[in-house]
C-alpha cells in the first residue's frame, strides 16, 4: 500500500464532478424498451476502482456475468486490469479486451473440449476440485513448457461462511457445490495436491460492504490456517459493492493489506456489480391500465424478459414516472414510492403472458397515465446479461449517453435474433 495514502473517501475522490442528475438524460427520445447506460456514471465508478487499485497495489477485473457489454470494454480496459470468466464464451470475450488484459477463468468443472480452448486465452485457471486439477494439470504444464501463454493455475476454496439471506445466492451455503471446503483442503496439502498451485480463490459476497469481507476473512483464518507462502496471487472474488455510497473504503484497503502481508501474494478483486452500480436505466412505456381488485399498468418492459432477477431475487426496484411534455408543457417527475405511501398506487406488470410477470407495486404523486415513461433504475447489472425472448418478446435496444451531446444505440435486436435461437 501506498505509504503516503492514509485514507481513501470516495466522496473527496469526485470533488470536481459536477454532472448533471438524470434529469438530462433522453428518456422520451429513445424507443422503448431501452437500457440506456450513463457513461458519466460508469467512468465515475471506473475511476474509483482504479484509485483503489493504485493505493492498495492490487489488480480489480470485471466479472462478466454482472456485466458484459462488449462496445464499453476499450474504456473500461483504460481503468481495470482484465476480466474474470465463467467459461469458454466469457473467457473469448474477455481476451478481445487487449492482450495487456488478465483473463481469469473458473468453472465447477470443465468440459474437456473447452479446456483445451481456453489454454490459449486464460491467463489464470481455478479449479473447484483438486479432481478437476490432477485431471487437467498435465495439459496445462504442458502448454506452459511448450511456450505459450503461460497460464497460473489455482484452487476455489469454499470459507464456509457467508452472510447472505437469499439462498439461490450462497456459494458458501452448507452443501455448496462451489470450492474446496476446510477439511478437503487439508487432506489435499497433506497429500501433496497443492504441488503446483499458485493462487487460491473464494468468493462468498453478494452486494455487501468491507465489513463482510473482513469477516470471511477471519473465518478463512480460523478453519484454514496459514495458507502457503509461496502463493503468487489471492483473489477475494467479487460481491464487494465499493462504488455505493456507505462503502467502506478504508476497511476494504485493511483487509486487502492483510491478505498481502499474510501470503506475499497478489491481491484480486473481480466485482461485476461495482464497475455498473447505478450506472443503468430501463426505459420503458405505459401501454395500459387494468383494474380488477388494484390497477396494474402494462408496460412495454417485462420483469421475466428483461429483468430476471425481479423475480429471481426477488426485489422492487426503484423507478420515476416522467410526463411527456405535450401534457403539462414540460416534463415532470415523479419518484416511485412503497405502496400506501403517496395518493395513487399502482402495479406494474409486463406484457406477456406470465401471470407472475410483475414488476412491483409502488405509489405516485400523479397517476401513471398511457404515453408515460416508467424509468426503472440500477438497470446495467444483471439485466442485459441474463435477459431473454419468452414469448417471443422483444428485447430492449442498448444505448449510451452522453455521446457527442446526445444518446448513441449500441446495438438493437429484431425478429431474426429471436428466431435464429431457436433454428
Amino acid at each position: 500500500m501506498n505509504a503516503n495514502v492514509e485514507h481513501l473517501d470516495p466522496r473527496q475522490l469526485f470533488k470536481e464532478k459536477n454532472r448533471p442528475a438524470a434529469e438530462d438524460l433522453p428518456f422520451f427520445d429513445v424507443p422503448t424498451p431501452y437500457y440506456l447506460i450513463d457513461l458519466r456514471a460508469l467512468e465515475d465508478n471506473l475511476r474509483l476502482l482504479r484509485a483503489i487499485m493504485d493505493v492498495s497495489g492490487c489488480k480489480i477485473i470485471l466479472a462478466q456475468k454482472a456485466f458484459a457489454t462488449y462496445p464499453l470494454y476499450p474504456l473500461i480496459g483504460k481503468y481495470l486490469s482484465g476480466t474474470a470468466a465463467s467459461g469458454l464464451y466469457e473467457a473469448t470475450l474477455g481476451r478481445e479486451m487487449g492482450e495487456k488484459s488478465e483473463v481469469h477463468v473458473y468453472s465447477p468443472a470443465f468440459k474437456e473440449s473447452d479446456f483445451d480452448k481456453l489454454l490459449g486465452l486464460a491467463d489464470k485457471i481455478v479449479f473447484n476440485s483438486f479432481s478437476q486439477w490432477k485431471k487437467y494439470r498435465g495439459r496445462l504444464l504442458d502448454h506452459n513448457l511448450s511456450g505459450g501463454r503461460q497460464i497460473s493455475p489455482g484452487l476455489r476454496i469454499n470459507p464456509e461462511y457467508s452472510e447472505l439471506e437469499h439462498a439461490i445466492y450462497d456459494p458458501a451455503a452448507p452443501n455448496s457445490r462451489l470450492g474446496i471446503t476446510a477439511a478437503q483442503f487439508k487432506a489435499g496439502m497433506e497429500a501433496g495436491l497443492l504441488e503446483g498451485i499458485e493462487g487460491i480463490h473464494f468468493h462468498s459476497l453478494c452486494e455487501q460492504n468491507a465489513d463482510a469481507l473482513e469477516n470471511t476473512l477471519d473465518a478463512i483464518e480460523k478453519k484454514f490456517g496459514a495458507f502457503p507462502q509461496d502463493l503468487k496471487w489471492f483473489n477475494l472474488g467479487g460481491g464487494h459493492h465499493i462504488t455505493r455510497a456507505d462503502y467502506d473504503v478504508d476497511s476494504l484497503l485493511r483487509s486487502i493489506k492483510r491478505v498481502q502481508e499474510k501470503t506475499g501474494a497478489e491481491v484480486y478483486l473481480e466485482p461485476g456489480e461495482a464497475v455498473a452500480l447505478d450506472t443503468g436505466f430501463l426505459v420503458s412505456e405505459v401501454l395500459d391500465l387494468v383494474k380488477n381488485v388494484s390497477t396494474t399498468a402494462i408496460l412495454d418492459a417485462s420483469a421475466a424478459c428483461h429483468m430476471p432477477d425481479v423475480l429471481e431475487m426477488p426485489y422492487t426496484p426503484k423507478c420515476f414516472l416522467v410526463q411527456d411534455a405535450s401534457r403539462s408543457g414540460e416534463s415532470r417527475w415523479y419518484e416511485g414510492a412503497e405502496a400506501d405511501q403517496l395518493p395513487y398506487v399502482i402495479r406494474f406488470g409486463g406484457p406477456s403472458c406470465l401471470a407472475g410477470d410483475i414488476i412491483g407495486e409502488y405509489s405516485f404523486d400523479v397517476p401513471p397515465l398511457p404515453g408515460d415513461r416508467i424509468v426503472f433504475l440500477d438497470m446495467a447489472i444483471y439485466t442485459m446479461v441474463k435477459n431473454n425472448t419468452f414469448n417471443g418478446m422483444s428485447l430492449p435496444s442498448i444505448g449510451v449517453y452522453p455521446d457527442k451531446k446526445t444518446y448513441k444505440t449500441l446495438k438493437s435486436f429484431s425478429y431474426e435474433d429471436f428466431k435464429g435461437r431457436l433454428g
